[in-house]
């Protein structure tokens, strides 16, 4: 490629390196912070479940990773006072048009859609506030909608989960513009330690016939993508 004409990767590596150095230094934020007010906060996970946990063709280690950050998370916060849970799961019909994009998973009925049982055996899980999703969508079209109307107090979203950049950016996203077309002050929370993506090399996604999906890269650059739109992208809770 000459100098005339740089390729995609010399235009970008300049970006990239400093991507890496704003991931790599994120700071930690104090749960306390948060939780003044803990009738203001919603705690959200997106499908901890065990089709992208556990088992099923969607399943990844990288997402059972995040269950010990997360319930560690939703624990301190139900001792400071926090009461509400969603849990944004996915519960695909059986002929879901997503599966077109990644094959079928999921599927409502299935031991893939039920929570994971970190989650499930919280001694407050009866609490939690469950809602299905047929899509990538995790508030068009679901019962969260519903759920914001009715709880117009909440102003704190701590958002945890799988797919940085998919659902969870999803989520992260829709609540953060929401506010913003009403021009009403709603923080959205995300904490690093608690989402991430799954991993798919060039040579299985070739071999598969789909498309590759890179998870440190994409990881890090959509938590940047959420805190480019004023997200708080924080390292953890602590």
């Amino acid at each position: 490629m000459s100098r005339e004409n740089p390729s995609l990767i010399e235009k970008g590596r300049e970006f990239l390196e400093w991507l890496s150095d704003w991931y790599t230094n994120l700071k930690p934020m104090s749960l306390h912070s948060l939780t003044g007010d803990p009738a203001r906060v919603a705690v959200c996970s997106v499908d901890m479940i065990n089709g992208f946990c556990y088992e099923g063709t969607l399943s990844s280690a990288r997402a059972a990773a995040c269950a010990k950050p997360i319930v560690d998370l939703f624990q301190r916060a139900h001792a400071r006072g926090v009461r509400n849970f969603i849990l944004i799961q996915e519960w695909h019909s059986e002929k879901a048009e997503e599966f077109n994009a990644y094959g079928p998973h999921c599927v409502r009925g299935s031991r893939e859609v039920e929570t994971i049982p970190e989650l499930a055996s919280l001694p407050f899980a009866n609490d939690f506030v469950i809602v299905h999703k047929n899509s990538l969508h995790t508030i068009v079209g679901t019962t969260m909608e519903q759920w914001l109307q009715e709880h117009p107090e909440v102003d704190t979203f701590i958002v945890v989960g799988v797919c940085t950049d998919l659902c969870t950016y999803d989520l992260a996203m829709d609540l953060k513009l929401r506010a913003n077309i009403h021009d009403l002050k709603r923080r959205v929370v995300v904490p690093a330690n608690s989402v991430d993506t799954y991993d798919l090399p060039i040579t299985v996604a070739k071999r598969l016939g789909t498309l590759p999906h890179n998870a440190e890269l994409l990881h890090a650059l959509f938590l940047y993508m959420m805190a480019l739109n004023k997200i708080e992208v924080v390292r953890e809770l602590s």
